[in-house]
């Protein structure tokens, strides 16, 4: 697997929460102009590729002490986030987006909210010494400003239809990348 393809499958599987969020703006909106569309972007895509970079400047501070163990580290990290949000999926959470409003006031919270999960990415990601924290904190950011703008257009289109399912696959590709990181380690691929 190419390291932009891994980077990529990342910045989707971090951004559903995002688009989740974003389809929520775009349903309380409903009349879409590009200033919303840039706005969702930028805000949700700033964040998901600064917490992946700040997670992983903290990680690379301790990898040292935990190198042993490290892809168990990044397993259990991407696992339990993946985890989360299959459950989040499933049993239902506010409903953070509903507000029409996009000022700094409403938005910066929630780009925080749906950032912490790669603040632990991040983290896991310094455990592994190859990974280019430069393509992965270029590439989340841009697809998460990318489906974060999508998610707003959607949204206003097709209301909540999509929310559990982003969710689902968000969840499901966080997994799958800490089970591909615990099995290369692990010189099973």
């Amino acid at each position: 697997m190419t390291a932009f393809f891994s980077a990529l499958l990342l910045g989707v599987g971090l951004s559903m929460d995002a688009f989740a969020v974003a389809l929520c703006k775009g349903l309380a909106v409903r009349q879409v102009k590009p200033k919303h569309l840039l706005c969702a972007g930028l805000w949700f895509g700033a964040f998901q590729a600064l917490m992946p970079l700040l997670g992983y400047l903290l990680g690379a501070s301790f990898h040292a002490y935990i190198e042993k163990i490290d892809h168990w580290v990044a397993f259990a990290l991407l696992l339990l986030i993946g985890a989360n949000m299959l459950r989040e999926a499933f049993f239902g959470k506010e409903d953070e987006g509903t507000n029409s409003s996009f000022s700094p006031k409403v938005m910066l919270p929630m780009a925080v909210a749906t950032s912490i999960d790669a603040l632990a990415v991040g983290i896991a990601l310094a455990m592994d010494t190859s990974v280019n924290i430069w393509l992965n904190f270029g590439v989340v950011g841009v697809t998460t400003f990318l489906l974060s703008a999508l998610g707003v257009r959607l949204g206003a289109a097709v209301g909540k239809r999509f929310e559990k399912k982003a969710q689902i696959a968000g969840g499901i590709i966080l997994i799958f990348l800490g089970v591909k990181i615990l099995l290369e380690h692990l010189g099973v691929i």
